[in-house]
Order: structure tokens, then C-alpha cells, then sequence
């Protein structure tokens, strides 16, 4: 799925498939993570945060089923 770019120092780039309710979040060291089921609302949340690392880890890391796929 295509991720677009987030100013973030842990956050480099997601991208959200709204059909399979998947966010894939790049993290800055290069690692990238499938969350899901995560609802559209969380992501609009994420994507107006005034931090997104904050966010990630306050309301997503933990709260969703997570594999790595790169």
C-alpha cells in the first residue's frame, strides 16, 4: 500500500488500506509494522496529531494486532 511521508523523529511514513482496515507505519530506523484492525478514525486522529511518535505510542503500538513485513 503506498505510505506517505509524516515529520516525526520515530515516524517516518504510513499508510492505511481502508478495506482491510490495515496501518502500516515505517518507523525511522527503517522497520515497517501492519496494525489492524485500525478504525479510519484512529488514523485521522494520527494524522492531525501535533506528535505523531506520542500518538503511536500512546494509542496504537499496543492497542492493535501488529506484525512486521519489512
Amino acid at each position: 500500500m503506498p505510505r506517505i511521508p509524516i515529520e516525526s523523529n520515530a515516524v517516518s511514513s504510513v499508510g492505511y488500506d481502508p478495506r482491510a482496515k490495515a496501518l502500516d507505519i515505517e518507523y525511522a530506523g527503517g522497520a515497517i509494522y501492519r496494525y489492524a484492525p485500525v478504525p479510519d478514525r484512529v488514523v485521522w486522529q494520527l494524522l492531525r496529531a501535533p506528535s505523531k511518535d506520542r500518538f503511536v505510542n500512546a494509542r496504537i503500538r499496543d492497542a492493535y494486532p501488529f506484525r512486521r513485513i519489512a
